[in-house]
């Protein structure tokens, strides 16, 4: 492990790195906000760095269709998905549409939303998925999720667990 002094720019393998910052520049943080409240500030401006905000768990429900497939294809691949990732929660489906649900553990709402968004893809050809598109995407904070299930509002909890035919 290669030790530096804060603002060496680092190398590979030995070598100096062809990307430098000119002198005195300042690299951009964007986990600490500026002064409208955005990201971007050098974090000097704010009297030193903030800490990174907590993961948090967000409830996500993903809905994909497409084209009919056979029910016996469509259960074994979303099984195969349980087993690949045992965060799921329940998935339901039919011939041409599914939809999963699960928790994921995530910084923000933006990086929730981006890994579910990666799930069907990523997984297709390892969980031989069926070719279906994303058609629906919900991602709610634990609190909010917890308040709509005593308000009544929104889907029940998953019980049972697991995948299951509409």
């Amino acid at each position: 492990m290669r030790r530096a002094r804060p603002g060496d720019t680092p190398r590979a393998n030995g070598k100096p790195s062809l990307a430098r910052r000119a002198a005195g520049e300042e690299r951009t943080l964007t986990s600490v906000p500026d002064a409208t409240g955005g990201a971007g500030a050098p974090a000097a401006e704010h009297g030193g760095a903030r800490e990174q905000p907590l993961s948090r768990l967000w409830h996500i429900t993903l809905s994909v269709s497409g084209p009919e497939e056979p029910l016996k294809e469509v259960r074994r691949g979303l099984e195969q998905l349980a087993r690949d990732h045992p965060f799921l929660l329940t998935s339901r489906y039919a011939n041409d549409h599914a939809e999963i649900r699960y928790w994921e553990e995530a910084r923000d709402l933006h990086d929730a939303a981006a890994v579910a968004l990666r799930l069907w893809g990523e997984h297709r050809s390892t969980a031989q998925l069926p070719p279906w598109e994303i058609v629906g995407l919900e991602v709610v904070d634990r609190q909010t999720y917890h308040q709509r299930v005593a308000e009544g509002y929104g889907p029940p909890p998953a019980s049972p667990v697991g995948v299951h035919p509409f």
